[in-house]
């Protein structure tokens, strides 16, 4: 199969493998792949498991035609890619063994060698040329061995990423990528989000075109879409609104209650609840579901004076990935002496950034009064935000909504009559009470100053600590102009027409322009409250705390070079461009200031 006109693919599908790393169900098997680069000079990308030496030697051989491989590139010392290195050599003798020093030292254990006479080691930044084809390799510490690097072609654009953007099943079965993806890299190379990120960053330096990893498809197209995700998973964010409740059940009592929360939640609007009975599923999938969506109920029986066995190993598998940012609730349920709300909520202090609810389920047994009533609380208090963003239960004339304006961050929404636009602004005051009249001031340079100029409205959504960097990174890093900034999402609307966000704030107010006033660089829209919602109970971004909490640190030590203000970007280099533009937040050199160590 060609990748492109000099790449080709010589991996193998397995379909005898049941349980992947022993411990993952793989129905639709696995694929183990490998890659040829055809040059003047010759390499393969990794080799495959130690159960198809002769089909993957036979794939290699068909492609290379009589050639002989120049190089072994060993990017990832895992069996299921490194079991035929020793084959590959007793092959073709002269091929030279490409990889990290910490690689040959683990060679050494698998093999009994290190390949010293016949080797390059690679590091950081070290390219190798076959021809028109020149590699960069970076390295990925942790992600998730200690000895992986990752490899660039920069003629064809091509990034090879080891384990990365990987997913279980063969090639040759149809099926979503994000599930299995979903699935493998939480369980896999979840714990390892901070190196994750940092490989990510080193990424967004480079053109691709294409993705090549160790397991799954060949990415092609829609490579953002594949990105986004990643940074999503790593940075330990919720991918979509919804709630989990993992239970177990002895006698079927908790398993009662988990049965009728789940219907109250549906009722309140919740736009995916995912019950999951931890004796019975499959624990991989469950704590996927758990990272997936932004809300976790936990129901379990006390058990001998401790929790049920599949409850404490399903937040074990939580809290080893560094389960976090998140709701988390309680249900527990015991005839004499009811603890399990206490033990798991013990086990989850090693998780950070968790919100717990104020309402805790207890069942002595069965549901009684008092514990219907508390089931009910918990669920408007879970749902409190679903019921704030449809209209027929909203409250739409809240006006405490406004006390959540102070020197915050937020997102202004808008549109042009063809698309949504949204912009973060730092300049929002409320200015009279009565009426109640709030200033938006926007600098002139922005698209949405335009849009809101000729429309006379806008809403003002109210970000929450919560917010991630990637909604910086929307809203505040391309312009609506020539984005859709909502192309990828349903967005919620309220009676004005316009979008307000569905994640990440507390509260929004719709305005509608009554006054301008020109500040020469910026403009100030003075505007009449026409519709105020609160969502949460969550406490609003402030400027400090996204400066020192959420926008991403630089690592600039050790580096010579320019960094981007806005986004942390490092140009390395002793002269910054005029005209250089930031690959990711697309500032220009004025925003960049010079390194100094």
């Amino acid at each position: 199969m060609f990748i492109t006109k000099d790449i080709q693919y010589v991996g193998v599908n397995d379909h005898k493998v049941d349980l992947f790393e022993g411990q993952y169900v793989v129905p639709n098997g696995m694929a183990y792949n490998s890659y040829v680069i055809m040059d003047e000079k010759i390499a393969v990308m990794d080799t495959v498991d130690k159960n198809f030496t002769h089909e993957w030697l036979d794939n290699l051989q068909n492609v290379l035609g009589g050639r002989q491989p120049d190089y072994l590139i060993v990017q990832h010392m895992e069996p299921d890619h490194s079991a035929n290195i020793m084959n590959l050599v007793k092959t073709y003798p002269d091929a030279t063994l490409v990889a990290s020093a910490k690689a040959f030292q683990m060679m050494k254990n698998f093999f009994g060698t290190e390949f010293t006479d016949q080797r390059i080691v690679v590091g950081e930044g070290d390219t190798l040329t076959l021809g028109k084809h020149v590699l960069t390799f970076v390295t990925a510490p942790m992600v998730h061995w200690p000895e992986v690097i990752v490899t660039y072609d920069s003629t064809d654009k091509v990034l090879f990423s080891a384990d990365g953007f990987g997913k279980f099943g063969a090639l040759d079965v149809e099926e979503d990528w994000a599930c299995e993806a979903r699935r493998y890299y939480i369980g896999i190379v979840g714990k390892y989000g901070m190196q994750v990120q940092s490989l990510l960053k080193k990424a967004a330096g480079l053109d691709i075109q294409i993705i090549c990893p160790l397991h799954g498809p060949v990415l092609t197209e829609n490579l953002g879409y594949y990105l986004n995700l990643y940074n999503t998973w790593s940075s330990y964010q919720p991918e979509e609104e919804g709630i989990v409740i993992a239970y177990t059940s002895v006698y079927g009592n908790t398993k009662n209650v988990v049965m009728k929360l789940a219907e109250l939640l549906k009722r309140n609007g919740c736009p995916k609840v995912v019950v999951q009975d931890l004796a019975r599923c499959d624990m991989a999938e469950a704590v996927e579901d758990a990272f997936r969506y932004s809300k976790l109920v936990l129901a379990t029986t006390t058990y001998n004076a401790d929790i049920f066995p599949f409850m404490r190993e399903f937040i074990n598998h939580l809290t080893e990935r560094n389960f976090s940012n998140r709701t988390v609730a309680f249900i527990e349920n015991g005839s004499w002496a009811p603890m399990a709300a206490k033990v798991m909520k013990g086990m989850l202090e090693k998780s950070k950034n968790l919100t717990y609810t104020d309402t805790t389920v207890k069942i002595l047994s069965a549901l009684n009064d008092e514990s219907s009533a508390q089931l009910n609380a918990l669920a408007d208090e879970l749902c409190r935000e679903y019921l704030a963003q449809q209209d027929a239960t909203a409250n739409k004339n809240d006006l405490t909504a406004l006390f959540n304006i102070g020197y915050g961050l937020y997102v202004v929404t808008s549109n042009d009559g063809k698309k949504d636009n949204g912009l973060i602004v730092n300049a929002v005051t409320q200015v009279t009470d009565t009426p109640n009249r709030v200033a938006v001031t926007i600098n002139k340079a922005n698209y949405s100053h335009h849009v809101i100029r000729q429309t006379g409205k806008m809403n003002v959504n109210c970000l929450t600590q919560d917010a991630p960097f990637k909604v910086f990174e929307a809203f505040g890093f391309v312009s609506g102009r020539n984005v859709d900034k909502f192309a990828s999402c349903e967005p919620l609307r309220s009676d004005n027409g316009l979008v307000f966000l569905p994640r990440y704030i507390n509260s929004f107010l719709s305005l509608k322009v009554e006054q301008y006033v020109d500040l020469d660089t910026h403009g100030m829209f003075i505007c009449s409250v026409t519709e105020a919602r609160v969502i949460s109970d969550h406490e609003t971004m402030t400027y400090t705390y996204y400066q020192e909490n959420v926008k991403p640190k630089p690592e600039t030590e050790g580096k010579k070079g320019f960094v981007c203000k806005i986004c942390g970007y490092i140009y390395e280099g002793d002269t910054l461009p005029d005209d250089f533009i930031c690959p990711i937040c697309k500032h220009g050199a004025a925003d960049f200031e010079e390194i100094k160590n």
